[in-house]
C-alpha cells in the first residue's frame, strides 16, 4: 500500500488527547483511513452499518466508481471487455491478472474444457431434493458437497491446490446449474461436450436432449457469454464479501463459494433479476400496456408500496455500464429469435420508455440496470425464471474464487471479526421467581 504524506487526526470534545491515523493511497479511487489501532489507541470502535464507508480489504482486481459509472476489471474498461473478448478471456483476467496470449488461451480453454464433469455421484447427492425446489437451494448443496468429492485440492495453503479448485469450480458450475434445472424438469442429464465452447457446452447442457442432435445459436451463444462477462466480478458487493469472510476461517473453497451462492439469492442482490421479471409477469396479467402507465404513477407514490425493480443502482450514481451493454445484447437475441412483439418484451420496453423520459426518474438517476436486461435476454433464451440467480452465481464463480485466493494470499489477512455497539441489557443476576 501507498503511504500519503497527510495523515487524519481524530480529536475529542471532552479534551482526550487527540489521535493521528496514516492515510494510504488507491492506484485510483479514494484515498483510505487506517484505523487498525483505533480501538487499542482509544477503547473506541467505528459505527457503520452495512459497511458503507469500511474498506475491509486491499484488493487489485475489480474497480468501480458509482458516480461515473464506470467499472475496471483489472484495469480494463467492461465496455471493452464485452465487446473484445470472451468470457474464458476474462475468467483468466480475473484470476491472473492479465489477458492471456494466444498459448495461455488455448492452454487455459483445454483446462477448464477437460474439467466439466462432475463425479457421478453427484446425481444420486440430487435425488434427495425435490423437483420443485429452488434451483439456488439445489445449487447451494451442491456446492458446498463439492468438498467431499475434491478433497484432493482443500490445502488453502498450497498455491497449486489453490488454483485447482480455483479451475474445478469454474468448469463444474455450468454442469451443476445444468442439471439442477434438468432435475427440476425430470430429464436426463447432459453430459459435457468438449468440442463446444464454455458458453456453448452450457446452452447444450441446459436445452439438448438425448432425442435430437442440440445446435448451439451463435446469437443466443454470445449474449450468454456476455452475461457472465458483465457478472464475473462486482469488487465487494454482498456476496463477494460473504466469501471473504467465510474464507477467512480456513475454510476450505468449496464451502466458501457455497456460502457466497447462499447470499446471492437475496432479492437485493442476484436475485434482483428474477424480482424484475415477476415485477413484469404480475403487470402484464394485470393488463400489461393498458395499465403500464398508471403502475409507473404508483411507484412514484411512496405510500403505495409499489416498487420497480431493474431499475437504479446502490452503487451507480450514473448509468449502469453493463445495462448499456446488455440493451444492446437484448435487441440483438429479440431480433435473432423473431421476439420484438413478444407482448411481455414489449411491455419491458415501455417501462424503459416511461423511465427514461419522465422528469420523476431522471432527476433520481433510476436508470434501467443490469439486471432489467438481462432478466429479459434469459427469458428469450427459454431460462425459467427461477434459475436466473443461479445463472448469476455461475458467472460471479471466477470473481469469488480470485477474490478468495488473492485474500489467502495476503499476509495481511486475519479472520473476519465485526465489532458492534451493543444496545442491550448489561450485567445482571439471576432472580428466580
Amino acid at each position: 500500500m501507498k503511504l500519503s504524506d497527510k495523515k487524519a487526526t481524530l480529536s475529542f470534545s471532552d479534551g482526550s488527547a487527540s489521535v493521528d491515523f496514516p492515510v494510504y493511497d488507491g492506484n485510483v479511487g479514494p484515498q483510505v483511513i487506517d484505523i487498525r489501532k483505533l480501538y487499542g489507541q482509544t477503547g473506541m470502535f467505528t459505527y457503520d452499518p452495512g459497511f458503507l464507508s469500511t474498506a475491509s480489504c486491499s484488493s487489485s482486481i475489480t474497480y468501480i466508481d458509482g458516480d461515473k459509472g464506470e467499472l475496471l476489471y483489472r484495469g480494463y474498461p467492461i465496455e471493452q471487455l464485452a465487446v473484445n473478448c470472451d468470457f474464458m478471456d476474462v475468467s483468466y483476467l480475473i484470476l491472473n491478472g492479465e489477458l492471456p496470449d494466444a498459448a495461455q488461451k488455448k492452454e487455459f480453454d483445454s483446462l477448464v474444457t477437460h474439467h466439466t464433469m462432475v463425479n457421478e455421484q453427484m446425481q444420486f447427492f440430487l435425488r434427495g431434493f425435490r423437483r420443485d425446489a429452488h434451483p439456488m437451494a439445489v445449487l447451494t448443496g451442491l456446492v458446498g458437497a463439492m468438498s467431499a468429492f475434491y478433497h484432493d485440492s482443500n490445502d488453502i495453503n498450497n498455491p497449486h491446490h489453490r488454483h485447482v479448485s480455483a479451475i474445478r469450480l469454474i468448469a463444474k458450475m455450468p454442469t451443476l446449474v445444468a442439471m439442477a434445472y434438468k432435475y427440476s424438469q425430470g430429464q436426463p442429464y447432459i453430459y459435457p461436450q468438449n468440442n463446444l465452447s464454455y458458453t456453448g457446452n452450457f446452452l447444450r447442457m441446459m436445452f439438448a436432449t438425448p432425442c435430437e442432435e442440440y445446435v448451439v445459436n451463435p446469437v443466443v451463444e454470445r449474449a450468454l457469454d456476455r452475461i457472465f462477462i458483465l457478472h464475473a466480478d462486482h469488487e465487494q458487493n454482498a456476496s463477494t464479501s460473504t466469501v471473504r469472510l467465510c474464507g477467512s476461517s480456513g475454510t476450505n473453497p468449496f464451502a466458501a463459494v457455497a456460502a457466497g451462492v447462499a447470499c446471492l439469492w437475496g432479492p437485493a442482490h442476484g436475485g434482483a433479476n428474477e424480482a424484475c421479471l415477476q415485477m413484469l409477469e404480475d403487470l402484464q396479467a394485470k393488463g400489461g400496456m393498458a395499465v403500464v402507465g398508471q403502475f409507473m404513477e404508483q411507484v412514484k407514490d411512496k405510500n403505495s408500496g409499489v416498487r420497480l425493480m431493474g431499475f437504479g443502482h446502490r452503487v451507480y450514481k450514473n448509468y449502469d455500464p453493463r445495462a448499456k451493454l446488455m440493451q444492446q445484447t437484448c435487441k440483438e437475441v429479440l431480433a435473432a429469435l423473431g421476439l420484438e412483439n413478444d407482448p411481455l418484451f414489449k411491455l419491458a420496453m415501455e417501462v424503459e420508455r416511461i423511465a427514461l423520459e419522465d422528469q420523476y426518474f431522471v432527476d433520481r438517476k433510476l436508470y434501467p440496470n443490469v439486471d432489467f436486461y438481462s432478466g429479459i435476454v434469459q427469458r428469450a433464451i427459454g431460462v425459467p425464471t427461477a434459475l436466473f440467480t443461479a445463472i448469476f452465481a455461475l458467472a460471479r464463480t471466477v470473481g469469488w474464487i480470485a477474490q478468495w485466493t488473492e485474500m489467502i494470499s495476503d499476509p495481511e489477512y486475519k479472520i473476519g471479526r465485526p465489532r458492534q455497539l451493543y444496545q442491550g441489557s448489561p450485567a445482571r443476576d439471576v432472580k428466580k421467581k
